[in-house]
């Protein structure tokens, strides 16, 4: 960045006007002499004329900083009070005013202070009755956040004009908008939210198509979503009280979708009006067949191999028996029958072997692994063995903190099994459960008094099929062994003759933890996720041209770059983009971007200094050309805002031509706009505009820290660019190009 002009002059101008007024003076004075005392004095300063101009100019600086910066604390001073005044009261909770210039400034400043100290002390009182009177509405809220942060199927709601309004976890990973696997270099892994050294890997953490605001047609084909949505309303005309439509829809990434489409009415109708009740909204719930498709469509097969395969065989099986009736066969020939119902026996048990062998493998992944509380497994399995079994089963041992990554009805039968056989065989009524966790693994035992046993009957038992019902008579296709294999870990049969019991022993997979929140994520997330906002459904979507639009209506995505350098033109590259959303004037602290680039070349030590980022951490995660076009999708249909704009946005245009996308929607600067708001202030950093507006700065120099940051910044901006006339997108982007600042160049 070069030395702005305007800021060399501004700093030269009083000396140089001083200098000019002086030398005026002197001009006047000399017309006012007589000539012989001009003489005189020009036979005094002739001599002396270098040093005498040198000495006037010297003392014509001093003089003019000195009177800069007089002007700077008194004359000015009332200026800059009048900005941070206007913060103050535009903003709850500002910073207080600096106490500076003339006595009466600083009276005036601690006068305001005392004020707005009075000001967010009613409102604090205000704010605390409204949550009394409103909390029974927030715990309905938080009911409904953490219901959909546990629904196992995907939800998405929106208003007629396809903005979604609500969406849950699960719908957000439904949609990526880019492919797993895209990385190079190796095996992606998770997306960066911690402070410093960012993970990296795949996009994730909200870079899905999904968003607050955002139309839900750029992930399902609008033509599909109008005709259901009709089917809907038509339903709705005939009575039906609760309508819904169905349609399957594919993803970018090859999932196949069964969606599910209610209304969302705008108000309770009166009785028997249900048809003239307006809609303003509907409900899309999505379901992923893709597994369940691939299964129907195994099954098929099998079923077509028993039905196909196994027809010609017995054809050829039944005209061998017939011939062979005929007792004018002679020897060579029967033989030769016989040969061939003995290969088409051969052949039909192969088929069915192999057919029995795929349904097992079907059979095994049926029940995915799901985390459990051990306490509650273990309870479950004493209840199941008791009442398949009888006899009783005791818990002892539990540990209560331990849970468990099981497919717990297969487990539990596996556990039944063993306790039959111990009962049939053996007459074994009274068994216990213990459980403990050994390293990574549990360990569940189920314990007996001690019988004389051998290893070749207890590697029987985990070779035949597991008894399923109370008398043995139904079994599974599935063994004890299978399911140790299905869990990843190991069983075998112990005995302690000190303690004079016997045992099996289950080794069994942890449920993973929760990694610790690292600062970015504390700064990210909240006590409930924000993905739901039900103010969106007043909204008609963004009909109204942008360049009119209201600031506050406006959907932004507000993001930032890390770099390899300061010269995007001299080839340095992207090694990391962050971003977040604005909606409905709300930060949507959940809907973010948070990608690491390889960049192939070369960090900088200065570079690395500032963010963090080692050039270990960048090897195998996705290049920009995968990495643009996904964030590019995740800006879609937004405004964008960053600080210092043309920085980041000289990075995203030289990649146009070799990533193929364009970032042609408007662009607004916080650098500007602060120069817009507070002309008279002395620097327009990032840090020093946080701190001139009470925004907390966190997670400084990482993408998506200074993201969210210049989000905070932003929003407490609107209301100062509404007071100074500043209501529109137009209007915004006017003003920011007639500030000085505009004119720096990358």
């Amino acid at each position: 960045m070069k030395l702005d002009t305007a800021e060399l002059g501004a700093a030269l101008a009083p000396g140089v006007l001083l200098a000019l007024v002086l030398g005026g003076a002197a001009a006047l004075l000399a017309a006012t002499m007589e000539a012989a005392e001009r003489r005189l004095w020009w036979a005094l300063l002739e001599p002396r004329l270098a040093l005498v101009l040198l000495l006037w100019l010297a003392a014509s600086a001093l003089a003019g900083v000195a009177l800069q910066r007089a002007w700077r604390r008194y004359g000015a001073a009332p200026a800059r009070l009048a900005e941070e005044a206007q913060v103050l009261v535009s903003s709850a909770g500002a910073p207080r005013l600096r106490s500076a210039g003339s006595a009466a400034d600083r009276g005036l400043a601690a006068a305001l202070n005392a004020l707005a100290q009075q000001r967010d002390a009613l409102r604090q009182d205000i704010a605390g009755q409204v949550a009394e009177a409103s909390r029974e509405l927030e715990q309905e809220r938080n009911r409904l956040a953490a219901l959909m942060a546990e629904l196992t199927q995907s939800v998405v709601v929106c208003n007629l004009d396809g903005r979604i309004l609500l969406y849950n976890a699960r719908a957000k990973r439904q949609f990526r908008a880019l492919p797993e696997g895209s990385a190079t270099g190796g095996a992606p892994k998770g997306a960066a939210v911690g402070g410093g050294a960012p993970k990296g890997g795949v996009i994730g953490g909200g870079a899905g198509a999904l968003g607050l605001g955002r139309s839900i047609y750029a992930v399902i084909d609008r033509r599909l979503v109008a005709h259901a949505l009709e089917a809907v309303q038509q339903r709705l005309r005939r009575g039906e009280a609760s309508p819904s439509a169905q349609f399957v829809t594919g993803t970018h990434s090859g999932q196949l979708l069964r969606v599910q489409m209610a209304a969302v009415r705008a108000s309770t109708p009166a009785a028997g009006a249900a048809a003239d009740a307006p809609l303003n909204g509907f409900v899309l719930m999505l379901e992923d067949i893709t597994r369940d498709l691939a299964e129907e469509t195994g099954r098929d097969q099998l079923l077509h191999t028993l039905t196909e395969g196994h027809r010609g065989a017995l054809g050829n099986l039944q005209a061998a028996v017939e011939l062979l009736d005929d007792p004018a066969l002679d020897a060579p020939t029967r033989e030769r029958f016989l040969a061939i119902i003995r290969d088409e026996i051969g052949a039909m048990s192969r088929r069915l072997n192999e057919v029995a062998a795929q349904g097992l493998s079907a059979l095994k992944a049926r029940w995915p692994l799901e985390d459990m509380l051990g306490a509650d497994f273990v309870a479950a399995a004493a209840r199941r063995i008791e009442a398949q079994v009888g006899g009783r089963v005791s818990l002892a041992e539990i540990d209560a903190q331990a849970w468990l990554r099981v497919d717990s009805y297969s487990l539990i039968q596996a556990l039944a099994h063993l306790a039959g056989r111990l009962a049939g065989e053996y007459e074994v009524q009274r068994l216990r459960l213990r459980l403990a966790v050994a390293g990574e693994r549990a360990q569940l035992d189920l314990v007996w008094a001690v019988q004389a046993m051998s290893t070749e009957t207890v590697t029987a038992w985990e070779s035949e099929p597991l008894s399923l019902g109370a008398d043995g008579s139904q079994s599974s296709a599935l063994t004890v062994r299978d399911v140790v294999e299905r869990h990843g870990g190991a069983l075998w049969f112990e005995r302690a003759r000190v303690r004079q019991e016997a045992f099996f022993r289950f080794l069994l997979p942890l449920a993973e933890e929760a990694a610790p929140l690292e600062p970015a994520a504390v700064m990210r997330h909240e006590s409930r996720p924000e993905f739901y906002d039900f103010d969106l459904f007043a909204q008609g979507g963004q009909r109204s041209a942008l360049a009119d639009a209201p600031l506050g209506d406006i959907a932004y995505t507000v993001f930032d770059t890390e770099t390899t350098g300061l010269e995007p033109s001299a080839g340095d590259e992207i090694i990391q983009i962050g971003a977040t959303r604005i909606v409905a004037a709300k930060l949507r602290r959940q809907e973010c971007f948070d990608q690491l680039v390889d960049p192939r070349r070369a960090l900088s030590e200065a570079g690395i200094a500032i963010h963090g980022i080692e050039p270990e951490t960048l090897r195998g995660q996705p290049l920009i050309a995968s990495v643009l076009p996904a964030f590019h999708a995740f800006a879609q249909d937004t405004v964008l805002v960053a600080h210092n704009a043309a920085f980041d946005m000289r990075f995203l245009q030289l990649k146009e031509a070799a990533t193929g996308v364009r970032f042609e929607q408007p662009v607004l600067d916080t650098l500007l706009l602060s120069a817009v708001i507070h002309p008279q202030q002395e620097s327009h950093r990032l840090e020093a505009i946080a701190e001139r507006l009470g925004v907390a700065v966190l997670g400084r120099h990482t993408a998506l820290g200074d993201a969210m940051v210049t989000a905070e910044v932003f929003l407490k901006m609107l209301p100062l660019l509404r007071a100074m006339g500043i209501a529109t997108l137009g209007q915004a982007l006017e003003a920011s190009k007639r500030t000085y600042l505009a004119r720096v160049r990358y």
